[in-house]
């Protein structure tokens, strides 16, 4: 993933601020051939849910605990 209007180096300093950032940035704009971990997507996703398309959000809360919101 290649992000052109971030400066990742820095954001790299705040190892959580950068990792929820990561995240939301894979889930929205794609994986580009790499993979997220359940268990790291279950543990933000409190931060994650409002801040994600509200269809995407429907899809991951299905593959994730099976279930339509």
């Amino acid at each position: 993933m290649y992000n052109w209007s971030v400066d990742e180096n820095y954001l790299k300093k705040f190892p959580k601020k950068y990792r929820l950032w990561r995240l939301e940035q894979m889930l929205s704009y794609g994986l580009d051939g790499q993979k997220i971990k359940r268990k790291e997507l279950l543990e933000s996703w409190d931060f994650l849910k409002n801040r994600l398309d509200p269809q995407r959000k429907r899809f991951l809360e299905f593959l994730l605990w099976n279930r339509l919101s």
